[in-house]
């Protein structure tokens, strides 16, 4: 990589012996490497970002903890507020959703799938997907929500809804 020959002589006087021999010169030069490394680096942070599913949901909070990563890449299913249903990033139709999803179903190793929902879709109709997505072949169902949201636990006064 950057082992180089160094020429004996210079300045006129020669030493004894060294006529016309070459010394190896024995160090590496690191610059190139260093800064491919750092072009990578950079390329990974701007390319990291962008790997998420891209759907924008308004994510329930919840003190629950993530779940550790795994091999295969996770399917996501997304609910939206105004009721469409994706694939990853692929808007499916609800009548749909079983037939697609035994099609996906059958690729997989895994039968893992997150859910996303809409914090403000009615419990009802994310139920109803988690009903499809069962038939559909996947039933180890995992709901995706955002963390630092209140616990049962926290202290926090309850409501009935009412107001009180």
């Amino acid at each position: 990589m950057g082992a180089g020959v160094m020429k004996g002589g210079g300045g006129g006087r020669r030493r004894r012996g060294s006529r016309g021999k070459s010394a190896v010169m024995a160090e590496i030069n690191v610059t190139p490497m260093v800064d491919v490394m750092l072009v990578l680096l950079i390329i990974f942070m701007v390319a990291a970002p962008l790997l998420t599913v891209g759907v924008p949901l308004e994510l329930p909070k919840t003190a629950a903890k993530a779940i550790p990563t795994e091999q295969e890449t996770p399917l996501t299913v997304s609910l939206q507020a105004d009721g469409t249903i994706s694939i990853q990033e692929t808007p499916v139709a609800p009548e749909a959703l079983i037939g697609k999803l035994t099609e996906v179903a059958k690729q997989r190793q895994d039968d893992k799938i997150f859910l996303r929902a809409d914090g403000s879709i009615p419990y009802e109709k994310v139920v109803q997907v988690m009903g499809a997505l069962n038939n559909g072949g996947f039933s180890n169902i995992t709901l995706v929500t955002d963390g630092g949201g209140p616990s049962l636990g926290s202290g926090a006064p309850a409501t009935d809804g009412n107001g009180g």
